[in-house]
């Protein structure tokens, strides 16, 4: 799905209408999306943070729009995403495949996790792949051009070998 298409979603429904009208310095920060391929559990969410209140309320968007408030753990203000750009979720899929199999990846790929965020003054596209075999890819991918900027295979047993060094 086209990630415009779903900005259209939550900028037409009554719930971020509403939520906009009560907080109109309210920006979208982040977002978030899931696609999973093992259990079919795709998720889609928008975040807004609302500077008055000092509050990020994430908007789910998989089955209507439901708003839910985060609870953030560090007094960090989000920064405000920049909206000139157009990416399909299935084309950033099809990315993150085609640079597996250039780096000679076999494994199957079961979930992937995307985050949409300011990052360092500019918008990422932040990727973290569960594949099979126990393995983990970060991927970071500029979101206006299209391409990987990072791209990191660990092991589950990498990370553990991390936690045991601490």
């Amino acid at each position: 799905m086209n990630f415009n298409f779903y900005l259209e979603k939550l900028h037409n429904s009554d719930e971020y209408q509403d939520f906009m009208l009560e907080n109109p310095d309210a920006y979208i920060c982040s977002g978030f999306f899931v696609m999973d391929f093992e259990k079919a559990d795709h998720q889609r969410h928008l975040d807004c943070y609302a500077p008055t209140l000092k509050k990020v309320f994430s908007f789910k968007l998989e089955n209507g729009i439901e708003k839910v408030p985060i609870e953030t753990f560090d007094n960090k203000t989000p920064k405000k995403l920049s909206f000139g750009y157009d990416f399909d979720l299935d084309e950033v899929e099809k990315i993150i495949k085609e640079k597996m199999s250039e780096e000679k990846i076999k494994s199957r790929v079961q979930k992937i996790l995307l985050s949409l965020q300011n990052s360092e003054g500019k918008d990422l596209l932040i990727a973290t792949v569960f594949v099979s075999g126990l393995g983990m890819i970060k991927v970071n991918i500029d979101p206006p051009s299209k391409k990987i900027i990072d791209f990191d295979k660990k092991s589950f047993f990498d990370m553990i070998k991390m936690v045991k060094r601490k």
